[in-house]
């Protein structure tokens, strides 16, 4: 059965898009069929960092207002042949998404895909509750820094009471995954970014990945190539890792060194 996922955080600039990218292109690399979804209206990056901004004819905006079928937006992956991306519009407003057009075209997409990532745009507007309102699970994408991690905090707040599961009040709610990007062993040994445990006992959800500060993530995005592509990157093993998490598989986490101890203790017990 497809799932829907959505990538979310109330913060910009923490690595939604290149974590949408990320994820999509590991888990078809693995063979499930995998569509990536931009819901930012208005500014549209994903195409930009899968690298097919130059074969977008139609988007979401003309699916959702029926100038366009599913089939002539969706663009296909040239490098993973399970992997298309649905992008939207740069000209139109946010309005222009409504809850029924959303809902009909996921409907459409888990009729050919295993799995539909949603790219929210930042804050807690229009455009990101309807990426997240049909989600079935949520990455909840997070910065070390206070800023970030409130924010994501108040993201799952709307996660757990502005869903169509949570309204629904019968179900299982949305399953939320903590990924941690952009993390700088030495920026945390200064006290400029707050250590992974602190982060863990405020957002209290599993932990996905952590995802270190590389340049090989900016090197992936400006050549249009999601990171994890990247072979030699260790922020591409480590989105990997994450993707492996993500279907269940059990991958030992590579915890940084001066963090090892505290960490240690909150998965194993005191005892560690």
């Amino acid at each position: 059965m497809a799932k829907t996922i959505v990538v979310t955080s109330g913060k910009g600039g923490v690595g939604k898009t290149t974590s949408t990218a990320a994820i999509g292109a590991g888990l078809a690399k693995r063979g499930h069929k995998t569509v990536v979804i931009d819901f930012d209206v208005g500014l549209r990056n994903l195409d930009l960092i899968m690298g097919c901004e130059r074969r977008v004819v139609f988007d979401l905006i003309n699916v959702i207002q029926g100038d366009a079928k599913l089939k002539q937006a969706l663009v296909k992956d040239r490098r993973l042949d399970t992997l298309s991306v649905l992008p939207t519009s740069q000209t139109r407003d946010k309005d222009a998404l409504t809850p029924e057009g959303v809902e009909k075209v996921l409907g459409e997409l888990k009729e050919e895909f295993d799995y539909i990532i949603c790219d929210s745009p930042a804050g807690i507007e229009r455009g990101a509750h309807l990426a997240m309102y049909y989600a079935d699970e949520a990455i909840v994408v997070t910065n070390p820094e206070v800023s970030s991690v409130r924010d994501s905090d108040r993201v799952l707040g709307l996660l757990n009471s502005k869903t169509w599961r949570a309204e629904k009040g019968d179900g299982d709610p949305v399953k939320a995954h903590l990924l941690l990007t952009r993390y700088d062993t030495d920026r945390v040994a200064k006290g400029e970014m707050m250590p992974i445990d602190d982060v863990l006992e405020i957002l209290a959800i599993p932990l996905l990945g952590i995802i270190p500060e590389s340049t090989t993530v900016l090197r992936a995005s400006n050549v249009g190539m999601p990171v994890v592509m990247d072979e030699k990157s260790n922020a591409g093993r480590a989105y990997e890792d994450a993707v492996s998490r993500l279907i269940g598989e059990q991958i030992e986490m590579r915890i940084p060194p001066e963090e090892r101890p505290s960490l240690l203790r909150r998965f194993l017990g005191r005892g560690a």
